[in-house]
C-alpha cells in the first residue's frame, strides 16, 4: 500500500501548497489527498517538484451534480485516480427510501466521470433501519466503492476489521485515523482504533491507499511527522 497525507490536516498552515507538499515528501509520504480542488494546474506542477503522487480528490456534491465538466477537467489535469465524495449529510441516511435514493445517485454520479466515485463516511450512516445499518444497506444497494474512514467508523461503534472484510475489493482508499472513547480526533496511537488489524484487514482487503489524517491536529507539522511515523511502522 501507498502512503499518504490528506490535505485537510494541513489546513492551518498558512503557507503556500508548494511549500506545504515539499514539507510532506521531505516527511517520507509517497502522496496526498486533496480537500476540494483548487487549481488543478498549479496543484499539479507543485506536485511534481515535490515528486509526490495523488490518492484522490474530495469533490463536494454539489459540484459533482452540477459542474460535472469542469470537475472532469479537473481531475484530469491533477491525474487523480478517484473522485471521493466527501460527505452527505443525515437526511440521505433517515430510512430505506432515502438510502436507496442515495444509492442510486451515487451511482448514476459515478456512470458520469471517468475515474471511480468513492464514498467517504463519518459517523452518522450507521444509524440503525430495519436492523441493520444505513451504511450497510449503502454497500449492498450501490455500485460505487468507498473510502472508508476507520476513526468515523469506530466512533459510531462499528468495528473497522469487519467493514473492511465486507467491503473486500471495493475500498481503494482507507483513512487512518485515530479517536478517544467518545470518538475524538487524537493523535495516531493515542486512541482506540486497532491500528494494526485494520491495516492488516486493508491490505487483505486490496486497499491501494492508506491515507494519514487528523481533523482537528493541534499542531499540523507534528501530525506530519506522527503520522508518516505511524503508517511506516504499521506497514513494516
Amino acid at each position: 500500500m501507498q502512503t499518504a497525507i490528506q490535505l485537510w490536516t494541513l489546513r492551518e498552515l498558512s503557507e503556500p501548497l508548494s511549500a506545504v507538499l515539499d514539507r510532506v515528501a521531505a516527511a517520507g509520504y509517497g502522496g496526498v489527498e486533496f480537500a476540494g480542488v483548487g487549481d488543478p494546474g498549479a496543484s499539479r506542477r507543485a506536485l511534481d517538484d515535490a515528486g509526490l503522487d495523488v490518492a484522490g480528490a474530495h469533490v463536494g456534491i454539489d459540484a459533482l451534480q452540477s459542474e460535472t465538466s469542469a470537475v472532469q477537467r479537473q481531475l484530469r489535469t491533477l491525474d487523480s485516480p478517484f473522485v471521493v465524495v466527501p460527505y452527505l449529510d443525515v437526511d440521505h441516511f433517515a430510512d430505506a427510501d432515502a438510502v436507496a435514493a442515495t444509492a442510486a445517485m451515487l451511482d448514476t454520479l459515478d456512470a458520469k466521470y471517468e475515474r471511480p466515485l468513492l464514498y467517504h463516511n463519518h459517523d452518522h450512516e450507521f444509524g440503525e433501519i430495519d436492523d441493520e445499518t444505513a451504511y450497510d444497506r449503502l454497500v449492498d444497494e450501490a455500485s460505487v466503492g468507498f473510502e472508508l474512514d476507520a476513526g468515523w467508523a469506530r466512533a459510531a461503534g462499528r468495528d473497522p476489521v469487519d467493514l473492511l472484510d465486507r467491503l473486500d475489493g471495493r475500498v481503494p482508499v482507507v483513512h487512518l485515523k485515530d479517536v478517544t472513547e467518545d470518538g475524538e480526533p487524537t493523535t495516531l496511537g493515542d486512541g482506540v482504533l486497532e491500528l494494526e488489524a485494520v491495516v492488516d484487514a486493508a491490505r487483505e482487503a486490496g486497499t491501494e491507499w492508506l491515507v494519514f489524517e487528523h481533523d482537528e491536529p493541534d499542531d499540523p507539522e507534528a501530525a506530519i511527522t506522527n503520522g508518516i511515523d505511524g503508517l511506516r511502522a504499521l506497514l513494516s
